[in-house]
């Protein structure tokens, strides 16, 4: 075990997130670990209580408890990634260039590692997306695990900061497709509920899903963080299902899910916040419908929108259905090219 380190934040580290900045200094300690000396206040920024998805800086001082001996299991190398593995890695490659990489994940897949995530994730099967770079390329945002669709990776720190930066700062579009219950009223409307964790670590899931607070009760939750999800009908199938795009203005865990619940209209799929087919979620249903339809999660990041952080073009990537939602589409005739890409008519 070493013994506990006063580090301060270099200059060359830059603005990032904790756990990163954890990684990138002791690639041998879990993101669990992480998360867990954070949760138990042994990691410290500036002498304060910190989480690991907060944000430091060049000059803060970070306090790091004895760790483990470097001899513990270390990160996976590029030759113990399987075969099929790095072929399907490789196969969701939507785009690349000699700065980021674009990803269709596929659904099932978490973006990185974490409490019962294991060991396979986008993260850690980046290893075999170094195409002739020393370093694996390294994500800049998340999707949960059930999530398909664009996922961005930097090849540099430096391309990292830089679309870490237009992330923070919404110089992105990001609009999700959904098929959700039930039918909203109006068709196109904003979401502004606030969201916090919910409390516990009961079999319901509490402690891992998130709760809605309505705007004007916010006050009286102060770990409540804003966050607004502008929705768009594009078609529905009588009063039972409809097939949405999502776009959220903010970028809060699991917004999307808990947002469609909240406002009676989960989306097709969701064990965790839509209740199951006998549910009436307001004046929808639950997010099982029965019939012929898949009963994964109905979600899928379909189009980003970003300024290239060193050419400055601005870039559109579009992602294919999973192979599930592509099965329901067509189970109801809808067709992905019969609306338009962006159906809030909004720009960068």
């Amino acid at each position: 075990m070493s013994a506990v380190l006063l580090l301060t934040v270099s200059e060359e580290d830059g603005e990032q997130r904790l756990d990163r900045w954890f990684k990138r200094r002791f690639p041998h300690v879990t993101q669990g670990h992480v998360e867990k000396m954070c949760r138990t206040g042994q990691v410290r920024v500036d002498s304060a209580r910190c989480k690991a998805s907060d944000r430091v800086v060049p000059g803060q001082t970070i306090r790091v408890p004895p760790l483990p001996d470097a001899a513990a299991p270390a990160p996976r190398r590029a030759g113990s990634i399987s075969a099929a593995d790095e072929k399907m890695i490789q196969n969701a490659v939507l785009w690349k260039d000699e700065h980021i990489i674009i990803l269709n994940k596929p659904p099932g897949l978490p973006s990185q590692g974490g409490s019962g995530q294991g060991d396979r994730h986008v993260d850690g099967l980046a290893e075999a997306l170094k195409f002739g770079y020393k370093e694996k390329p390294k994500l800049v945002h998340r999707l949960d695990k059930d999530t398909s669709g664009v996922l961005m990776l930097a090849r540099t720190d430096r391309v990292a900061r830089a679309l870490s930066e237009a992330l923070r700062h919404h110089n992105t579009r990001k609009i999700y497709w959904a098929a959700v219950a039930g039918v909203p009223h109006p068709r196109k409307g904003s979401i502004k509920y606030a969201l916090q964790k919910a409390p516990g670590h009961g079999r319901g899931g509490e402690g891992e899903k998130m709760m809605c607070i309505h705007p004007a009760k916010v006050a009286d939750y102060p770990d409540a963080k804003r966050a607004q999800t502008d929705y768009f009908t594009l078609w529905f199938l009588g009063n039972r299902l409809s097939w949405m795009a999502l776009e959220p203005i903010t970028g809060r865990t699991h917004q999307l899910r808990a947002h469609m619940a909240e406002i009676g209209h989960p989306i097709l799929g969701d064990g965790k916040y839509g209740g199951s087919e006998a549910d009436n979620m307001g004046d929808g249903w639950g997010a099982g419908v029965g019939g012929d339809l898949s009963r994964k999660l109905h979600l899928h990041a379909r189009m980003l929108k970003v300024q290239h952080p060193i050419t400055k073009e601005m870039m559109t990537w579009i992602a294919p259905l999973p192979e599930h939602m592509a099965r329901t589409w067509k189970t109801l005739d809808w067709g992905e090219n019969d609306v338009p890409l962006d159906p809030f008519g909004g720009d960068v």
